[in-house]
């Protein structure tokens, strides 16, 4: 099974909204920044995320995107279907008409338990739950990024602590 480059895209913005939920509208060039995403092509998505209602969006200079919905209320699960189609491990699950070997076929079967079980996981796996991941890595990471940070307060590898989460 493999998540298209739409599913990624949106699945990372709206994570990064979470991370800066409740903090104002978020401009497009930050958010495709920090996610090392395409502006252009994040703006479609974004778009489309706001049609389906995951977004709120607000013009002007302090203007940008902001969730919906709180972060515990958003799914993987959600977001993956709003800008893709079902989540399936091969066409024939959701299409067997189209399958040459008929409803008989043993590997669909196996196909078909293949998308629940990652349907179970995305359905259950919330932005709030990603963020928390995140706060999870940086506390383990924390100790270590203090030996290596320099007297400026920024790493070694340059990032400045919270910046890019992803």
């Amino acid at each position: 099974m493999r998540i298209t480059t739409k599913g990624d895209y949106a699945t990372r913005a709206l994570q990064d909204l979470a991370w800066h939920y409740e903090r104002g509208p978020v401009a497009i060039e930050k958010i495709a920044s920090r996610q090392g995403l395409p502006v252009r092509y994040l703006e479609q998505l974004l778009v489309r995320l706001k049609r389906a209602g995951f977004l709120l969006s607000k013009r002007g200079v302090n203007g940008g995107y902001s969730l919906a919905r709180p972060p515990e209320r958003i799914t993987l699960g959600d977001i993956l279907r709003a800008v893709d189609s079902p989540i399936e491990a091969i066409y024939c699950v959701e299409q067997p008409q189209e399958c040459g070997h008929g409803s008989d076929c043993v590997l669909r079967d196996v196909w078909a338990e293949v998308g629940r079980a990652v349907s179970a996981i995305v359905d259950h796996t919330t932005l709030q739950d990603l963020c928390d991941r995140i706060r999870q890595r940086e506390s383990e990471a924390a100790p270590v990024m203090e030996k290596a940070a320099s007297p400026g307060g920024v790493a070694m590898d340059g990032r400045d602590a919270g910046e890019s989460h992803g």
